[in-house]
């Protein structure tokens, strides 16, 4: 009896061996035609014929027998299980992956809104496509940097960051999905449309032509375009028809909707001419060369508008602590404990403030319309007057006095009450400078012992 009760537990291990083995390789948990209710039985329901053929599909070599029905369902093969597709799928169980995701997909539209059940069914939408990508290149190691059209492409890590393809429009899932960006403009794309990009590297144009269109949309027509897109050639029309036409306000061009995405940015010429700030429509193109043009100091506003300074009062203000910023710097660049401290790194993020006073950038008149760059620039330039003036011995011998009163305190260049002379670089108080005369004495000095020593020597010398 007992021979015989094992026996009868070896064939019922057995044959669960079986039907876990058949389910595993042809249960479709998305099959709206045999749904899981046809592997359910019912209480007055008998069980299926399985003919031996199909119950014992022969396992690939090598593949591990499992004995036990727990294991099995440790191994994901309820039909409720879907945290990730489980099974040795084989090269030909990619089509059968495919068709389980476009059933899943049709589920998830059948679904109620925001239930439970199609957030489950998302889930294992993300699995079977996870299992997928898997199947299709286990082996395929894509490249760290690629390099096409002045593009420097490196492979992405992050896998929870949601993005847009610049190329195909469509949304990058980092998590099943291979991603490539540019470190120059900042293009993003999937690695199978790395070789389908027309587009040059805008950074490339930085480099080469920085300089800004400073015409307000300089617009010319369809006409002059061919009825195309400025950028992929693709037919346009304000009709919509092939495809809606978008106009650039940086360029003035018109674009199609793969290649104008209705970004937003501050168009320089409109800064410069008008003061306007606002946000306009541009191409992709325009919006990633004014983002990596935004801080270059290209603007030489006193030849571009001359006017602005007697419109906008803060840019006058900005002049003026450039100005005195510049006259700062000798004492810095001949002063070792200025050098040990690094004072000038201060305006490391502005290095032409140390260099002229005459260019600026876009981010300088957007911080200046904000108010952020007149109180940064006062703060710096309190620091660098309390280190010449009051810290450090060496700068403060270095003051003038003013040689026409030859009274007062000691006077510096940059201070609000003097007026320096352009010539020889003296220090003058200014009601003194302009009340005895708008010479400058010291150069007068001068220029009469130039004339005493050039000056042609009498009868009486001796040559």
């Amino acid at each position: 009896m007992r021979g015989g009760a094992a026996a009868v537990r070896w064939d019922a291990m057995e044959y669960d061996e079986k039907l876990a083995r058949f389910r595993q390789a042809h249960l479709n948990p998305f099959n709206k035609q045999s749904g899981p209710r046809q592997h359910e039985q019912g209480p007055g329901e008998e069980a299926p014929d399985v003919t031996p053929e199909e119950a014992l599909p022969e396992l690939p070599p090598g593949e591990p027998e499992f004995r036990c029905p727990e294991r099995v369902m440790d191994l994901g093969l309820s039909e409720d299980h879907f945290s990730r597709p489980v099974g040795l799928f084989l090269a030909s169980d990619v089509q059968q992956l495919r068709q389980a995701i476009e059933e899943c997909k049709q589920v998830i539209l059948e679904l109620p809104e925001q239930s439970e059940k199609q957030k489950d069914a998302v889930v294992r939408l993300i699995h079977l496509r996870l299992k997928l990508q898997e199947l299709k290149d286990p082996n395929e190691d894509e490249p760290n940097i690629r390099v096409l059209l002045e593009h420097r492409f490196y492979k992405e890590k992050s896998k929870s960051v949601k993005q847009t393809c610049d190329k195909c429009n469509t949304i990058i899932w980092g998590l099943i999905q291979t991603w490539y960006t540019c470190t120059g403009c900042y293009y993003r794309c999937h690695s199978k449309c790395l070789n389908l990009i027309s587009k040059p590297c805008v950074s490339s144009k930085v480099s080469h032509q920085a300089e800004y269109e400073l015409n307000i949309c300089p617009e010319t027509g369809l006409d002059s375009q061919d009825y195309r897109c400025a950028e992929c050639r693709a037919p346009i029309s304000l009709r919509g028809v092939p495809s809606e036409a978008r106009q650039c306000d940086y360029t003035g061009q018109y674009y199609c909707s793969h290649c104008h995405w209705n970004d937003l940015a501050v168009i320089p010429a409109r800064v410069v001419h008008n003061w306007d700030f606002e946000p306009r429509k541009v191409s992709r193109c325009s919006m990633r060369y004014l983002a990596l043009m935004v801080s270059r100091p290209v603007l030489r506003l006193r030849e571009i508008n001359p006017l602005l300074f007697n419109y906008v009062e803060e840019l006058v203000e900005i002049r003026k602590l450039r100005q005195d910023i510049l006259l700062m710097k000798p004492y810095f660049i001949t002063c070792r404990e200025a050098m040990e401290a690094r004072l000038l790194l201060q305006l490391q993020d502005r290095q032409h403030f140390v260099e002229n006073d005459e260019m600026y950038s876009v981010q300088d008149l957007l911080d200046v319309h904000a108010g952020r760059l007149g109180c940064s620039l006062t703060e710096i330039h309190t620091l660098f007057a309390k280190h010449i003036k009051l810290d450090c011995e060496r700068c403060q011998a270095k003051g003038f006095v003013c040689e026409l009163c030859r009274e007062g305190d000691v006077l510096f260049p940059f201070d609000s009450h003097t007026s320096v002379c352009t010539d020889c670089s003296a220090v003058f108080h200014r009601d003194c400078y302009y009340d005895n005369s708008t010479t400058c004495p010291k150069c007068a000095r001068l220029s009469l012992r130039k004339q005493s020593l050039f000056q042609e020597p009498g009868p009486d010398v001796e040559a």
